[in-house]
């Protein structure tokens, strides 16, 4: 039996390798996947997250042996429980070019657990047509209690601004604080705890296609930014747990529930290189100028997960760590941009150096392609002091991070009608305290309500304070 918690949670080191283990001595079948009968009478179960037929260094698949096969449940169903804040689809979302930005999403005062709490704010392209990308933020105040979600829509990266996740998959544990992050790769069955707290609060990316690689390095050689070493993998462990056990599936955004008697983590043994993942942020290793100019953000990507154009991304995963600061006759906070690439950010903790005011930790930023954005007028005039030719920490208690696409973000109607919204907050030289709230368009959006949105006189473009 392996149904208690070990007190230290166990990992295998390294990304996308082939790993091996068991939570019993001699349960990973030896010399084959697949025997006829396999050690303890177990079922043995394949997981593909590629085709069969995807080269070989893109493939990626795991073998599971489980007490109990997976396709041993009730029929699916649509859940019974509201999910409208939820979508992979996009194309009745809002288009704006304008700066919006996110107070911290409110934690809920009753009972709410992660699948639950996942509200859509952005995304591109189809679920369906596995193209595209999503963003999501959680709150949550209760743990997943009997049941577990299976995301058949992609690759789900989860960085926690608030409370500890204990997250349990069929390969394992996973304990990801702030700080760090999980990958849950398409398909997986996972359920999210709150092992410390009562109050829960985070961001998910969401890829449709392909999965997350670590990006090239190029010229900078063989190690800095993340290190594979570092990325961590559960070993096995199960729980022989009769019960009435609630299984969710992800489609297109929309969610399906079947019940079962058992609980789906009965997995002892597996072995393959399709697997979850966690990784500790502070092991990143940045780089940066250390003669003169600001070196471009993608000098910091954690994760990347490729498109078809070589050097662009479906989306990029980009943090912005504790640093040394020291180029001379430089403009050293993030420099004024328009971008190709959109653009959403969040703060885990601290002060992001660009927004000294109105970004806050549990908050959120988005600029869309080609939206002018930069430094507050408050960042800038610090910024072209004399003092600031000095060498310079950046403040260590500050964790900052960008989810970069591609696509041509859509924002839901939820993500608009949030009460947390600051309409066009991100603007330079335009006092936070004057920035408007967005329309209430919370439920059902008709094209009407849209439509009015998008026209309306505050929806303007914000007049930029000049500076001498």
């Amino acid at each position: 039996m392996s149904d208690a918690v070990p007190p230290d949670l166990q990992y295998l080191s390294g990304f996308g390798n082939h790993f091996e283990s068991e939570a019993l001595p001699g349960s990973l079948p030896k010399g084959q996947n697949n025997p006829r009968v396999a050690p303890y009478g177990l079922y043995a179960e394949q997981l593909s997250g590629t085709a069969f037929t995807a080269p070989r260094r893109q493939n990626k698949r795991a073998w599971l042996y489980r007490i109990r096969p997976s396709v041993t449940h009730e029929p699916f169903h649509p859940l019974d429980f509201p999910v409208e804040h939820l979508t992979g689809e996009f194309d009745r979302g809002v288009i704006t070019p304008n700066q919006l930005r996110w107070r911290p999403f409110a934690i809920p005062s009753d009972s709410v657990d992660f699948v639950r709490g996942l509200t859509t704010v952005c995304g591109a392209g189809s679920a369906g047509k596995k193209d595209g990308f999503a963003i999501h933020v959680y709150t949550a105040s209760i743990s997943m209690d009997n049941s577990c979600l299976a995301n058949a829509d992609g690759d789900m990266l989860i960085v926690p601004q608030q409370g500890t996740l204990r997250v349990t998959t069929e390969f394992g544990l996973l304990d990801v604080a702030p700080g760090e992050i999980c990958v849950i790769q398409r398909g997986m069955r996972f359920s999210v705890g709150l092992p410390d707290t009562h109050a829960a609060r985070g961001y998910v990316l969401e890829v449709f296609s392909g999965h997350f690689e670590l990006p090239d390095l190029g010229p900078i050689g063989s190690n800095g930014l993340a290190d594979a070493r570092h990325f961590q993998t559960p070993v096995a462990w199960f729980e022989d747990r009769t019960c009435h056990y609630l299984v969710m599936q992800k489609y297109e955004g929309e969610l399906f529930s079947a019940a079962q008697s058992f609980s789906p983590f009965n997995v002892v043994a597996w072995h393959g290189n399709y697997t979850p993942y966690k990784y500790d942020l502070g092991k990143f290793c940045p780089m940066n100028s250390v003669a003169f100019d600001h070196p471009d953000p993608s000098i910091f990507t954690v994760l990347t997960c490729p498109s078809a154009i070589p050097g662009t991304a479906v989306a990029d995963f980009v943090i912005f760590p504790p640093r040394w600061t020291v180029a001379q006759h430089t403009f050293r906070p993030p420099y004024y941009h328009r971008n190709s690439m959109s653009e959403f950010m969040g703060l885990i903790r601290g002060t992001y150096e660009a927004k000294q005011e109105g970004f806050l930790p549990g908050g959120a930023s988005l600029h869309l392609c080609m939206t002018p954005h930069g430094p507050d007028t408050s960042t800038y005039e610090l910024a072209i002091q004399q003092a600031n030719e000095e060498p310079r920490q950046l403040q260590a208690d500050t964790l900052a991070f960008m989810f970069e696409t591609n696509y041509m973000p859509r924002i839901t109607a939820a993500a608009l009608g949030s009460p947390h919204g600051m309409k066009g907050a991100a603007r330079t030289g335009v006092a936070l305290s004057q920035a408007l709230r967005v329309p209430n368009l919370l439920g059902a959006a008709s094209e009407q309500q849209l439509h009015k949105f998008r026209t309306a006189p505050q929806w303007l473009s914000p007049v930029v304070k000049p500076h001498a």
